[in-house]
């Protein structure tokens, strides 16, 4: 997986999964637009753990799918 695709396309190809985008672009947000896809899964921890294992020197983890309303994040 090799091949850099843009956050439509990788929204559209991976369809409710958590992503590794190696080599991720941004706007001044940090939100991605585009990038390589390293790896894919539905469970967060498999994508986590792959970024453990590749160490990708620049990366961005996304998820495809519609964050519930009650879920709450920590930075």
């Amino acid at each position: 997986m090799s091949e850099v695709l843009s956050i439509n396309e990788i929204e559209s190809r991976y369809p409710n999964e958590w992503i590794l985008v190696g080599d991720p672009e941004t706007n001044s947000a940090l939100e991605v637009l585009n990038g390589t896809v390293l790896y894919h899964s539905p469970n967060r921890d498999d994508v986590y753990r792959m970024g453990v294992e590749l160490r990708p020197k620049h990366s961005a983890f996304l998820y495809t799918g519609t964050v519930p309303d009650d879920m709450e994040f920590a930075l």
